[in-house]
């Protein structure tokens, strides 16, 4: 099968996977999409929003439509890192001989919910850093593969943040996108109430399974981003740092610490894949200037007086993306 197929089919699992979807969660197209480039781009992702928005059923009816195993771990102040990686524990064989026997925690799944990840303490935060990094998590001396494709979508709340440990910023820069999710409008809490409060309530079915999933996380890494599309990522990449000397006066004025490199390649290969949705081979300008915010909100820390001020990462972007030519100018 050549390429052109090869993206031919992509682009129309893609759309059956978002129309399969679509059937359980009302409205939120844009999450789902964001979502679902995440998951294919072979990264994880961060979704911030109050509850009751349906996040956990988002990532749930993901996992029926890809037929994968879905696991949910509900953080909380007392939850311990061998909650979530598991633990060795004393076990009598058959000739009564006491052996150690590995049972793994809810992490050994295929698509992970961490919800509400930041109200446990940084060192069960930590228990993900390695999974989510590495695809493997040790234990003791041993060490456990995680199964492919895995995949980890974590929630926080932005309103509680009483006895709330924000994450930092090392883990917070191994989410691939963050994604906000906003309240439905007036038509789809209606049609919300519909699906929720009847007899029958709406489940997805399987579009594709855990082989196929592999199969295009790989195709999507083969798509071109040529050199023009890759200078454009540097500089936007450069210019959210306020020593350089082109940045904005916004990022100058507001920002303490801009992206790292991991934000370079979160656009890049997020790029792939919204050109692979629209059945592309390339990257495209509009491709970056896409997925500019959910990969870089979150990597753009504010300086005290961005935060006194009100300012947020995506105002912050908005102006990156005004201000920095798809073709550099030359000096």
């Amino acid at each position: 099968m050549n390429i052109e197929e090869r993206a031919q089919r992509f682009q129309e699992s893609f759309s059956r996977l978002r129309s399969e979807i679509g059937k359980v969660i009302v409205g939120q197209e844009r999450v789902v999409e964001d979502v679902l480039v995440c998951f294919f781009a072979k990264g994880h992702a961060l979704l911030e929003g109050v509850p009751g928005l349906g996040k956990t059923m988002l990532v749930r009816t993901m996992a029926d439509a890809c037929e994968l195993d879905f696991s949910r771990i509900q953080f909380t102040p007392d939850l311990m890192p061998a909650d979530i990686v598991g633990t060795d524990v004393v076990h009598e064989d058959e000739t009564g001989t006491r052996v150690f026997e590995f049972r793994p925690g809810p992490i050994h799944s295929q698509i992970v919910l961490a919800d509400e990840v930041n109200r446990a303490t940084p060192k069960t935060q930590s228990a993900l850093l390695e999974a989510m990094q590495e695809g493997q998590v040790t234990i003791g001396r041993k060490t456990y593969e995680m199964r492919d494709p895995f995949f980890v979508m974590a929630t926080q709340n932005p309103i509680e943040m009483e006895g709330t440990y924000p994450l930092p910023e090392a883990q917070m820069d191994r989410f691939l996108l963050k994604v906000l999710v906003g309240m439905p409008n007036r038509e789809e809490l209606k049609d919300i109430l519909s699906r929720t409060t009847d007899a029958e309530v709406p489940r997805a079915c399987v579009v594709i399974d855990a082989k196929e999933a592999e199969e295009y996380r790989g195709f999507v890494r083969e798509l071109l981003a040529a050199d023009n599309i890759k200078e454009y990522v540097v500089r936007l990449v450069m210019e959210t740092h306020p020593s350089s000397e082109t940045a904005p006066d916004l990022v100058k004025r507001f920002v303490r610490f801009g992206s790292s490199p991991r934000g370079a390649q979160a656009l890049t290969v997020a790029g792939k894949v919204y050109a692979a949705m629209e059945g592309r081979l390339q990257v495209a300008f509009e491709d970056i200037q896409r997925a500019a915010f959910p990969a870089l909100r979150h990597r753009i820390l504010l300086n005290f007086e961005g935060e006194a001020e009100g300012i947020t990462s995506d105002q912050l972007v908005a102006e990156l993306l005004n201000s920095v030519p798809e073709v550099e100018k030359p000096s």
